[in-house]
């Protein structure tokens, strides 16, 4: 191997570089924790925003002034349920939607039918 800047032969014959990795260890599992938890936060702050616009698809839904596209109206309801339930599935989020959420999309597809 070449010999470095510091006079040692290969970096991996260093003691300082070769210990440094095993103390940091813990501290590199903190970090990718903390990462995966902040990820995970900002992945249920996301599916409560689905959940929002699918509340307001719903009331727009029944409220009258909106009759001439309810079918539109129901075809985007319809969309974000199955965007918020392909998202709780890939991102393992079931204990972050409440159960009345995800037995209130069925029945809503039941009240649309109607």
């Amino acid at each position: 191997m070449r010999e470095g800047r510091h006079g040692h032969i290969g970096h991996h014959e260093h003691r300082g570089h070769r210990d440094r990795g095993h103390e940091h260890d813990g501290r590199r599992h903190e970090r990718t924790s903390s990462a995966q938890t902040f990820r995970r936060g900002r992945a249920i702050a996301f599916l409560e925003r689905l959940q929002t616009k699918r509340s307001t698809l719903l009331h727009q839904l029944n409220q009258p002034e909106y009759d001439a596209i309810k079918l539109v109206i129901s075809g985007e309801l319809k969309a974000t349920d199955a965007i918020i339930q392909e998202f709780i599935q890939s991102f393992e989020l079931r204990e972050a939607a409440p159960e009345s959420d995800n037995n209130r999309i069925g029945e809503d597809e039941k009240n649309d039918s109607n």
